[in-house]
């Protein structure tokens, strides 16, 4: 009897798997991300392997000029994408509250890791980005082993964070540090002279070119100028710096059982693996990190992030953006 049930539920899976992709045939999606162009065609093209009647169109740019882009569609009637993926996730607060987003709980949530606490099916995270501090190793001969460790003598004038007010993850940086260690945290930077530069990838360039000895870094950016030989390590402090990349599909969508197929390839385990490839953290426990990352395992991860509430960092973003300016400037 055990078995019979087992098999049925089997027939039902493969039943709404077959279904799903008869429904899809002949569709075509468009996929709005930040996600750099290795990683979206990679798996675009993964997609497109396992959904051959499926076409898929794409789009690669930062998440402020893809938000801009909506914005403009909004206007002239209709938004062209049916899918968005970015690493933004106030972004997807706003879009949720102003009705934008699909409701859809992926049958693969189940195998995955999941930091929204309010999660309700609108967006789902499909990576957990990490920021921690990256050294020169040719520059630092003891790497910091707490946030304090950036006020120390050997970082004066020399540690870098991009510019929130052009980075969406320097913002998220900025305001989980501040929500763990309070605003006094970067009035000290401030005293050690610390340095706002401009992008995300700028702090790291200069921290492998010795302009900086060390910056707050997003790990695959890291990861990606260690693999081609530049002398830097990325550091975590027990207080970890998430930032999850969420997907959802727009409830304007023509395409949703296509859209659908695809978020669901998205949190498979073959799509995860090319996510752990880039340097940055798969939502799936059962995906390794290479050992040559030295990312902490997801799972762990997850516990030791940061806490915050994304709807409060949304209200106080051109607040905290202004003080921030303000204070390291002075």
């Amino acid at each position: 009897m055990r078995n019979r049930l087992i098999a049925l539920a089997l027939g039902a899976c493969i039943f709404l798997g077959l279904y799903g992709q008869a429904a899809a045939a002949g569709q075509k999606i468009i996929i709005y991300t930040s996600m750099k162009e290795s990683l979206i065609g990679g798996i675009v093209d993964g997609f497109k392997k396992k959904n051959p009647g499926i076409a898929v169109d794409y789009q690669s740019a930062g998440a402020g000029k893809l938000m801009a882009k909506i914005a403009a569609e909004r206007e002239s009637g209709k938004i062209l994408a049916d899918i968005i993926w970015t690493s933004e996730v106030p972004d997807f607060y706003n879009m949720k509250k102003e009705g934008l987003l699909a409701s859809y709980t992926s049958p693969v949530f189940k195998e995955v890791l999941n930091p929204f606490d309010d999660f309700d099916g609108h967006f789902t995270a499909a990576r957990l980005g990490t920021l921690g501090i990256a050294i020169n190793t040719k520059l630092v001969k003891t790497p910091p082993a707490q946030w304090a460790d950036l006020f120390k003598p050997e970082y004066k004038g020399a540690f870098g964070v991009a510019d929130p007010a052009l980075s969406g993850t320097a913002y998220m940086s900025v305001a989980l540090l501040e929500k763990q260690f309070g605003w006094g945290f970067f009035e000290k930077l401030r005293d050690n002279k610390a340095r706002i530069g401009k992008g995300s990838g700028q702090v790291v360039d200069d921290t492998a070119s010795g302009e900086l000895s060390a910056s707050l870094a997003v790990d695959y950016i890291t990861n990606d100028k260690i693999s081609k030989g530049a002398p830097l390590a990325l550091i975590y402090p027990p207080e970890l710096l998430l930032a999850p990349s969420p997907v959802a599909i727009f409830k304007s969508s023509s395409n949703l059982d296509a859209a659908k197929l695809f978020v669901d390839y998205l949190l498979s385990k073959e799509a995860q693996t090319l996510i752990a490839a880039e340097g940055t953290l798969s939502v799936r426990t059962d995906v390794q990190n290479k050992p040559e990352h030295k990312l902490p395992p997801a799972a762990d991860a997850l516990k030791r992030a940061i806490k915050i509430d994304y709807l409060q960092m949304m209200a106080s973003k051109e607040t905290l953006i202004k003080k921030f300016t303000d204070t390291l400037t002075k």
